[in-house]
């Protein structure tokens, strides 16, 4: 499940944030999964279009044409990344996304330009009691003409993207730790 960012996570200072400022739209969200940031990092290294797709919970990819299905399993070709990568975006036949800064197991930081606007993606992993991981988006856009309708219509469109990502990463996440041993 999709939760709102706390208070504290709102506040918080990301990598990135200095690249887009002012930003006139700063969206914020956030939600657990049921695996170390070491476990859920791998699934963040491979996103995006022409690599692991942006993944979608079971249910949701059967109605999706199977090209643009996301990966259900790591792909070692897929597994590193390194600032100053490129990846294809879903947002339109030319957008992109390139890594500015990663840390493995703790954040991943892409920038993109559309059109006129600049923007960053960050994604901060920390670990959370009981072995789990708190994952938190923050995308950050300026210059833009209308924020309102931006921040409410792009807010919506964003929100129910995390959503999905939130529970496509979940099935993973767990698939992968309820799999028994390897050779057991």
């Amino acid at each position: 499940m999709l939760t709102r960012p706390t208070a504290a996570e709102r506040a918080a200072a990301l990598p990135g944030d200095g690249l887009v400022a002012p930003a006139d739209v700063v969206m914020d969200r956030a939600f657990s999964l049921p695996a170390p940031p070491d476990a859920v990092w791998p699934w963040l290294v491979q996103l995006g279009k022409r690599r692991a797709g942006w993944y979608l919970p079971g249910f949701l990819e059967r109605v999706v044409p199977p090209s643009r299905r996301g990966l259900r399993h790591l792909d070692d070709r897929l597994g590193h990344l390194a600032v100053g990568d490129v990846i294809p975006d879903w947002g339109g036949r030319d957008a992109t996304f390139t890594v500015a800064s990663l840390e493995p197991s703790q954040h991943l930081l892409h920038t993109s330009t559309r059109g006129h606007t600049r923007l960053t993606w960050c994604l901060r992993l920390r670990p959370e009691d009981g072995g789990g991981t708190r994952l938190h988006l923050r995308l950050r856009m300026a210059p833009v003409r209308h924020p309102l309708l931006a921040a409410r219509f792009g807010g919506l469109v964003d929100q129910l993207t995390v959503m999905g990502l939130a529970a496509g990463l979940r099935e993973r996440v767990r698939s992968v730790s309820e799999a028994p041993p390897a050779g057991g």
